[in-house]
């Protein structure tokens, strides 16, 4: 797939590069969730919408290795959080991306493609999805041009996603007819609870 607006390749960016600290400090990306490590599930999801993939992850860089990607560390030191591996994608890529969190089990399957329709509608640098009731900046599509002004960012010490991204030229995209796609896995009662039903846990804000 490619992107219509730039007629570019566009590549996925998977964020794995967290402390895991609400998991006990587990690698969540390989946390096994109906057999398989969630990443795995989300690379599943994720591959058909774009051209290619790359992985941030800072821990258990040879497991991740084993699926065949790239795997990049974050750009900065510390674990900042997942701005910085927004920025590892964006060096890494030099290219537009599209970034999603590692325990997205239920990534919509047109998640490219209304990011793609909302950025060209409002010829934004960045299109967050949005789920009816609250924005969901980690799952989104980057210009490439945003490398600059994220690093700057990140070097005033600043970390929170969507703080940056509102300072940009963003659009939103509506999944509100799908809130199901942001499930997301952030404690170990999450993760009990998917082990022990077919369910999704609830919508959240990603978190790493």
């Amino acid at each position: 797939m490619t992107d219509t607006a730039t007629n570019a390749p566009l590549c996925g960016v998977i964020l794995a590069g967290g402390r895991g600290r609400r998991l006990g400090g587990r690698d969540k990306g390989l946390v096994t969730v109906r057999g398989h490590p969630l990443v795995e599930h989300v690379i599943a999801a994720l591959a058909p919408q774009v051209n290619g993939i790359v992985i941030n992850a800072n821990r258990n860089r040879s497991l991740y290795e084993r699926y065949g990607y790239p795997v990049v560390d974050d750009f900065l030191p510390d674990y900042p959080g997942p701005l910085a591996g927004i920025l590892a994608g964006l060096h890494h890529v030099r290219g537009d991306i599209v970034v999603v969190p590692c325990d997205a089990l239920s990534l919509p399957p047109d998640l490219v493609v209304r990011l793609r329709q909302a950025l060209a509608k409002e010829m934004a640098e960045v299109s967050i999805a949005h789920d009816g009731e609250r924005l969901q900046p980690l799952y989104a599509l980057l210009k490439r041009t945003l490398n600059v002004s994220l690093e700057q960012h990140l070097r005033q010490g600043r970390y929170k996603v969507e703080d940056w991204m509102r300072e940009q030229r963003f659009a939103i995209a509506d999944f509100s007819d799908a809130p199901q796609g942001f499930c997301n896995l952030n404690t170990a009662e999450d993760l009990q609870a998917l082990e022990s039903t077919d369910t999704d846990v609830r919508p959240g804000p990603g978190r790493r």
